[in-house]
C-alpha cells in the first residue's frame, strides 16, 4: 500500500482550514499531519510534523507567507517539504517572488479543491526517489503525465502560459521532431493557433517559463534525470533547446 502523503495547513482563514479538513479527511492517500494559523508557527511545526506538502497562505499575521518560505528556504534541504501557496493575492509580482523563494504552485482563491490535491499529489510524487536506472520511466505512465513529471522536476509551474505552450511543443516535436528545425515558421505559430494568440506571444511565454525554472535553481534535478550534466546555472538553454531535449528524454524512456 502506496504511503500516505502527509499534509500540512497554513492558514488564519479557519472557514478555509475546515473546508479542506473535511475535504481531505475523505481522500485515503492524504494525512492532514497540523494546521497552523499564522507565520512564525510555520517552520517550528514543519520539522516537528515532517510533511511532505505545505499548503499556505501569503497574508498571515505576525509573519507573512514571504517570510515562511524565507525561513523554510534556511531548513537543511532533508526537512523543506513542497509548498503550494493559496491565497487571494493574484499579481504577477507575488507570483514570481513566491515561486523565486521555492514555491512549487501558486493558487489563488477562489480555488477548485480538486484541483489542489491533483496538484498535492503531483509535487508529491516528485519528491520520490526515480527508480534505478536513470531514465526509467514508471509502468503504464502516459505520455502526458512523464512530460508533466519531468516539467515538475525541472520546476515549470503549472499556472504559467508557458507550461502548456511548452507542453504542447513537445508532442507536436515528438510526433514530427523536424519541427524543430521549424521553430518560428511552423512550431510557434502551430501553438498559437491551438491557443487562439500569437506566435511572438507563445515564443515570450516558453522563454519566461524556462527563466522561471532555471531561476527555481532546480538543476540538480535535471542531471539527476538524466544521469549526467545537462545544464550548468550559466547554460539556460533556448526554446529550441528546451523542447529538443525534453522531446528526446520522453522518446527515450518510451522506448526503454
Amino acid at each position: 500500500m502506496m504511503e500516505r502523503i502527509r499534509v500540512m495547513l497554513a492558514d488564519d482563514n479557519q472557514g478555509i482550514v475546515k473546508l479542506l479538513e473535511d475535504f481531505f479527511a475523505a481522500k485515503e492517500d492524504i494525512q492532514l499531519v497540523a494546521s497552523v494559523s499564522d507565520g512564525v508557527q510555520v517552520a517550528r511545526a514543519v520539522l516537528e510534523q515532517t510533511p511532505d506538502v505545505l499548503v499556505m497562505d501569503i497574508i498571515m499575521p505576525r509573519k507573512d507567507g514571504f517570510m515562511a518560505l524565507e525561513e523554510l528556504g534556511r531548513l537543511p534541504e532533508c526537512s523543506r517539504p513542497r509548498v503550494i501557496i493559496l491565497t487571494g493575492l493574484s499579481g504577477d509580482d507575488f507570483i514570481l517572488r513566491a515561486i523565486r523563494l521555492g514555491a512549487s504552485y501558486y493558487m489563488v482563491k477562489p480555488f477548485d479543491m480538486q484541483l489542489l490535491y491533483n496538484r498535492i499529489v503531483e509535487i508529491a510524487r516528485e519528491t520520490e526517489p526515480m527508480a534505478s536506472g536513470a531514465g526509467a520511466a514508471p509502468a503504464g505512465e502516459s505520455i502526458d503525465e512523464q512530460i508533466t513529471n519531468l516539467f515538475l522536476t525541472i520546476g515549470i509551474p503549472a499556472h504559467i502560459k508557458g507550461y502548456q505552450y511548452l507542453r504542447e511543443a513537445v508532442r507536436m516535436v515528438m510526433n514530427d521532431h523536424d519541427l524543430i528545425n521549424r521553430i518560428t515558421k511552423e512550431l510557434y505559430p502551430g501553438i498559437a493557433k491551438r491557443f487562439d494568440t500569437s506566435p511572438s506571444k507563445v515564443e515570450r511565454a516558453m522563454r519566461h517559463a524556462i527563466e522561471v525554472a532555471w531561476n527555481r535553481g532546480r538543476l540538480d534535478a535535471v542531471n539527476q534525470m538524466y544521469g549526467y550534466r545537462v545544464f550548468a546555472a550559466e547554460d539556460r538553454p533556448t526554446n529550441g533547446e528546451f523542447i529538443s531535449l525534453v522531446s528526446e528524454k520522453i522518446s527515450f524512456r518510451k522506448s526503454a
